[in-house]
């Protein structure tokens, strides 16, 4: 590796499995010592953690629902009293879409679904910017999205609405946090083998049905959506904000085809 995150401090929400997972361990691997938030799965955090110290650097784990303004608040001073001001956010915490059409959705599965994937991020991302502008400035937030910001589903309505919500917070967070040198960027993927795509890991035949709508005819891997978040994160990047970067195999341009 080329060391762009040498001596960085990350904080990575949804550290324990999937995307996250694989980011922690990327920003590692380029140098950063990480902050690996988690819900329940402390096994699968400590993983993560096992991962960053194979690679060299420092890792400490913390137990955080990021829906809870004071878990959000213990996050950001485990990483203070670790290894100071935090560089790096990444937000990957989230829930997959609930399956339940709007007439028949509770008003229970509605304010979760905003509340763990668009409220969790926005108060990730508060913290963090305090903690950058206490600071002098300067960081990155990397927001993990959905091709479904942009592409409805039927029994999707809350999910679809969360990730359509992200993208604007980070468009309008790159306007507000440009003075800082606070760049905020989204990574959007379609079909990534994670826990979110339990029945494509588990059964080859429904996992051949889903790839079948990917021009790529495949499904991605987290280790691929980590190599973006590393560029977004480093130094490359730096005339990058407001963006959101999609990974999802020509899934989102094959919409409409065939009709």
């Amino acid at each position: 590796m080329s060391g762009r995150l040498q001596d960085r401090v990350a904080i990575v929400t949804g550290a324990e499995s999937g995307i996250g997972q694989a980011c922690a361990t990327a920003f590692a691997r380029e140098g950063a010592d990480l902050v690996l938030g988690f819900l329940d799965d402390a096994d699968g955090a400590e993983t993560t953690a096992r991962s960053v110290r194979e690679a060299g650097r420092a890792a400490v784990t913390v137990q955080c629902d990021h829906t809870r303004p004071e878990d959000v608040e213990r996050l950001f001073a485990a990483a203070q009293d670790a290894f100071g001001p935090p560089d790096i956010l990444l937000n990957s915490a989230g829930l997959d879409a609930p399956g339940e059409e709007v007439a028949e959705m509770s008003d229970e599965t509605w304010d979760k679904m905003l509340k763990v994937d668009l409220f969790g991020p926005f108060l990730c991302c508060r913290a963090f910017i305090r903690a950058r502008r206490a600071a002098g400035g300067g960081g990155r937030i990397v927001n993990i999205s959905s091709v479904h910001e942009e592409i409805p589903r039927i029994g999707s309505a809350a999910y679809d609405a969360a990730k359509g919500g992200l993208r604007n917070l980070t468009r309008t967070l790159c306007l507000e946090l440009a003075p800082d040198r606070i760049a905020v960027n989204n990574i959007a993927p379609g079909m990534i083998m994670t826990a979110m795509n339990a029945e494509a890991q588990e059964d080859p035949e429904a996992r051949e049905r889903q790839v079948r709508n990917i021009p790529w005819r495949r499904a991605g891997q987290p280790e691929e959506v980590a190599h973006l978040a590393v560029y977004l994160a480093s130094p490359e990047a730096d005339y990058v904000t407001g963006q959101t970067f999609t990974i999802d195999g020509g899934l989102s341009l094959n919409v409409g085809q065939g009709a």
